[in-house]
């Protein structure tokens, strides 16, 4: 009678282990997901400062010919223009990789994967080690989960600070347009 118990509580056991592995590599897919979202986001905004950028190219000798000697329009692009650039800084920081080695080794980290296990066989017993070992596969999953989280908060954070410049460079922009039609028609 005793076995049937201890195959069930072995079973739920293993329940559980397959529940908390889902969760954790769950966890690791959505942090992942974040990180693709703050990059497209950051491409969206690089692809609009691309058209903007040559809309203005385009009409900028318009608006210069017909304030050759205006302060306040020279201050306003300059101050537009420094706004777009530090946006789009902040845009391409988004794509740069940002890889600190502070962390203990990690079979799930590709940096890792080739630097710190030794040849493909030396990988290969290290990782089947760590995956038998439930304590030591969990720690492994949750150190890439707080990695892969601190690099979707910077990604995320450039974007933010990215879209603030874009925001106030539009409102520069807006200040500019209305300068002009005030200057121009009335």
């Amino acid at each position: 009678m005793e076995k049937p118990e201890n195959k069930a509580s072995v079973h739920l056991k293993n329940k559980h282990t397959d529940d908390l592995i889902d969760h954790y590599w769950g966890s690791i897919s959505y942090v992942s997901s974040l990180i693709k979202a703050s990059e497209i986001k950051a491409g969206l905004i690089l692809s609009f400062y691309g058209i903007l950028l040559n809309f203005v190219y385009q009409n900028i000798d318009l608006v210069l010919a017909h304030f050759e000697d205006n302060t306040i329009i020279y201050i306003l692009l300059t101050a537009w223009f420094a706004c777009v650039v530090i946006s789009i800084y902040f845009g391409i920081r988004c794509f740069m990789p940002r890889i600190e080695s502070k962390y203990d080794r990690n079979i799930f980290f590709f940096g890792d994967v080739i630097s710190k296990f030794g040849d493909i066989k030396e990988f290969s017993r290290t990782f089947f080690s760590i995956s038998m070992d439930e304590d030591q596969l969990f720690d492994q999953l949750g150190q890439q989960i707080f990695i892969n989280a601190k690099i979707a908060h910077l990604k995320f954070s450039n974007v933010q600070k990215a879209l603030k410049f874009l925001a106030i460079q539009f409102i520069i922009l807006l200040i500019i347009v209305i300068y002009y039609v005030i200057a121009t028609f009335l």
